[in-house]
């Protein structure tokens, strides 16, 4: 069943050109499953023939090996048969950790303002159909990334382009400029009684 909406805004643009607006998405709040999502709506993306790119901002070098093999895979099979889309998989910065025990915060910041730099490229260009900016508030959060700068970027970004954005306590900023905002709420987690992650669900 499709859903209808509430109101019809006086923006003066057609059902078809409304409906067809690109989105800024953002998945945050403390519960799990905001980059789960964002995989999810890549994977639409991909079926839809869409150029997807994800950018893993904050994450081990162990961290989302399933959800990387699996972009990866998808990557291989459109270059090899033409089904889907193209799919990228990029690291912002080699194995750095958002506990952050690992390189110095210069480091880390670096790698950051340097994957930020890329995406923008990337936009200005129209790249990708669909970008997936995973645990991209942390940056922005701990002063790496000026916040300004990317609600000016994702703002102005030509062409149709979709952009998901994941992370805990994402900049007001971002949150009022985006169009789609959903907030995890944690109920239970294994994790509360004392079970570590495991194979299949955490990665």
């Amino acid at each position: 069943m499709r859903g209808q909406p509430t109101t019809v805004p006086a923006d003066g643009l057609t059902t078809r050109q409304r409906r067809n607006r690109p989105l800024l998405i953002v998945h945050t709040g403390d519960g799990k499953g905001k980059s789960t999502a964002a995989f999810g709506l890549a994977l639409r993306g991909w079926n839809q023939g869409w150029s997807v790119g994800v950018f893993q901002f904050v994450k081990s070098a162990k961290w989302r090996i399933g959800e990387q093999t699996a972009v990866e895979t998808l990557g291989e099979l459109h270059r090899e048969t033409g089904r889907g889309g193209p799919m990228e998989w990029h690291k912002m910065g080699a194995g750095w950790s958002w506990s952050r025990k690992e390189g110095t915060d210069d480091d880390h910041a670096e790698a950051a303002r340097e994957g930020w730099a890329e995406i923008k490229r990337r936009l200005a260009d129209e790249t990708h159909g669909v970008y997936v900016l995973d645990e991209f508030t942390y940056p922005m959060a701990w002063g790496w990334i000026d916040v300004d700068d990317v609600v000016t970027t994702l703002r102005d970004r030509p062409g149709h382009q979709h952009v998901v954005i994941t992370g805990r306590r994402c900049p007001q900023a971002v949150l009022e400029l985006a169009d789609l905002v959903t907030e995890m709420t944690k109920v239970k987690h294994p994790f509360d009684a004392g079970q570590k992650g495991q194979r299949g669900i955490e990665w």
